[in-house]
């Protein structure tokens, strides 16, 4: 294998589907090194089971969007695979922005009783790391920042500078993205939009041609809907489905 080829970054869709779009698998990527996996972004449960097939082994780096079922309705499952592994209970780090904490200590870490034989916190599991502006991880610098989804502060998207932007479920926000300059933009995207979601109208009153370009669309309804978007001249991502991503930047020290 050459140099480029083990230090070649991709953006891996484990699924790309909306709630209602099981056959499209829950949305969430793995970012890769090197075609291994660096960090997981969501964990639906048909995510969780897309990860496990591809890699064989769950996930030791992990970033959660926000706390809708479709986006974390496999960690339960993924609990008891790390709290029964004594190598990797523990140390599955699990970036999570700070007003998303509490979401999930309400819908998942709160149950009474995580294991019937008592002993054990849900977040024993974990190595829990609340983000605000961005966290490190590998040696590089991520971005976090505020998407337009559901209720203020409660969904969060994800961005490395210079090698991609990962929107997490949103409303457009251009304002956000045209401070990226470089690299794939990975967006939700339906046919049709709705309160919560953006829509192929959305996309073109909100953004400029030159930021549409950089595009790939992904959680959408259905594989009828992801042909008609394509129809329409977008990229449209199917499960499984990598992206080649550049370099990206050297971060500064101080994570700016």
């Amino acid at each position: 294998m050459s140099g480029a080829q083990i230090d070649s970054w991709s953006l891996h869709f484990l699924g790309v589907g909306s709630s209602a779009a099981v056959e499209l698998g829950s949305a969430s990527a793995v970012l890769e090194l090197g075609g291994r996996p660096l960090l997981m972004i969501d964990c639906g449960g048909e995510a969780l089971s897309a990860y496990l097939a591809h890699y064989g082994e769950p996930p030791a780096a992990l970033f959660i969007t926000h706390a809708h079922l479709d986006h974390i309705g496999g960690m339960e499952r993924l609990f008891f695979r790390l709290y029964f592994d004594e190598a990797r209970r523990g140390r599955c780090r699990l970036y999570v922005p700070a007003p998303v904490v509490p979401l999930l200590q309400a819908r998942l870490a709160d149950y009474p009783g995580v294991l019937a034989e008592g002993g054990a916190n849900w977040w024993d599991a974990f190595h829990l790391v609340p983000v605000s502006r961005g966290f490190w991880h590998a040696g590089r610098w991520f971005e976090v920042f505020p998407v337009r989804h559901h209720q203020p502060d409660s969904a969060f998207g994800l961005a490395l500078r210079g090698s991609f932007v990962y929107t997490g479920d949103t409303r457009p926000i251009p304002e956000r993205l045209a401070c990226f300059e470089s690299g794939p933009i990975a967006h939700d995207c339906g046919l049709v939009g709705n309160p919560s979601h953006t829509g192929l109208d959305d996309l073109e009153r909100e953004y400029s041609s030159s930021l549409r370009s950089r595009f790939a669309l992904y959680h959408y309804g259905s594989a009828a809907d992801g042909e008609a978007m394509r129809a329409r001249g977008y990229r449209v991502l199917g499960p499984g489905e990598r992206i080649a991503l550049p370099d990206p930047d050297a971060p500064a020290l101080d994570g700016s």
